[in-house]
């Protein structure tokens, strides 16, 4: 069970990966996200006021395979690595990678957080380009673009190209590859994204857009899959992009309803505006 509380932003950096039976590649993962983060940290932690050090989040979503005593026996000599477990929902199979996000933003310590698979298709080495990219723009956001650089089947390209159009068409949302989860955002803003619906994830730069973040792509690899199944399985085009065109939507009434929550604490003997 996480704290809904405010977070308090004691590290620089926290990565966070959602695994559903990802046993095959949790190893690897945990090694390349410490080479990445730590070279984070290393060209940013202590400077302009950002506390140094990172952490690693693996949101277990419901795995039947061994991917949470994989991470338990990776825990015991890296006190950086943390593990949330989510419960199985009672229509099985996981809870889903917004609701595994959720979770693993209300938890995370960092000024920033980057996000990305467990399932080794994302590199971490991106990391540091992609800070350096955030804090030469100033941006909010820097999110990942695998649009060049695929190694997906046809029906999950077709797929995201038809999501894309739907999106540009109802958002206006430019984003090549919003499905990419590798990026990096900071946490401010991450714990505003509504996260909790399903298939929200999927919106996350439109969301940001809607907050009057600002947004920055970059290209990115892309790997194949190293171990394990793709949690997507063999729904084809018109399964996939129904669903997406009902959540474009819902999330353009969400952008018209969204206020600021932001507000300023004032004392007995403070005067004029907040």
């Amino acid at each position: 069970m996480t704290n809904d509380s405010p977070t308090i932003a004691d590290l620089l950096l926290s990565v966070v990966a959602p695994a559903h039976n990802e046993e095959g590649n949790i190893d690897d993962l945990i090694r390349e996200v410490e080479a990445g983060a730590r070279a984070c940290t290393e060209a940013y932690g202590g400077r302009d006021g950002f506390p140094e050090g990172f952490e690693c989040i693996i949101v277990d979503d419901a795995s039947t395979d061994a991917t949470a005593d994989r991470v338990r026996v990776l825990m015991s000599e890296r006190p950086w690595l943390r593990m949330l477990m989510m419960p199985k929902p009672a229509s099985g199979g996981g809870n889903g990678q917004s609701a595994a996000f959720q979770a693993g933003f209300r938890a995370a310590r960092g000024v920033f957080i980057a996000v990305l698979d467990a399932d080794l298709q994302n590199d971490p080495a991106e990391f540091p380009k992609m800070m350096s990219l955030l804090m030469e723009h100033k941006a909010d956001l820097v999110q990942g673009d695998r649009s060049r650089n695929r190694k997906d089947n046809w029906v999950k390209r077709r797929g995201s190209e038809v999501g894309r159009l739907f999106r540009r068409m109802i958002l206006g949302d430019k984003v090549r590859d919003t499905g990419c989860s590798l990026r990096i955002m900071r946490a401010t803003y991450a714990r505003r994204l509504p996260l909790e619906f399903k298939g929200i994830h999927r919106f996350i730069p439109a969301s940001f857009q809607q907050m009057e973040a600002t947004v920055v792509e970059m290209d990115v690899h892309h790997r194949a899959r190293h171990a394990g199944e793709t949690k997507y399985g063999n729904l084809g085009i018109s399964k996939r992009a129904i669903p997406g065109l009902i959540d474009c939507f819902a999330v353009r009434w969400m952008g018209t309803r969204r206020r600021s929550t932001v507000a300023s604490e004032v004392g007995a003997e403070s005067t004029g505006e907040p």
